[in-house]
């Protein structure tokens, strides 16, 4: 059974891993040196993303090379929708709230 996006995006290197990614392709070797972890704890992530289908991987000849696939995060957005909604809603009324008490 694999991890639903969400679950593997709870983990916060996966996260600075597809922040990186946002910028477009990038070999393991460039994220480990953007991140505080070791090659292997890297790759381990990767994988995790891959396999969750949140990640593409080319082979460059010895360089795999990473970038974003942007499918599956449509699922964590449809699922943020509702909350967006919320939230804008409670802004609306805070910016309402704070219009009353402006002074004429």
């Amino acid at each position: 059974m694999s991890a639903t996006a969400m679950e593997v995006l709870a983990e916060p290197s996966r996260r600075r891993i597809l922040d990186l990614l946002r910028g477009g392709e990038r070999s393991v070797g460039d994220l480990v040196g953007h991140m505080r972890l070791t090659q292997p704890a890297v790759s381990k992530h990767l994988r995790v993303l891959r396999d969750a289908g949140l990640v593409d991987v080319t082979a460059d000849a010895q360089r795999r090379l990473y970038r974003i696939r942007p499918e599956p995060l449509a699922e964590l957005d449809a699922w943020l929708e509702p909350y967006r909604k919320l939230w804008n809603e409670s802004l609306d009324r805070l910016e309402r709230h704070l219009d009353k008490r402006k002074p004429r």
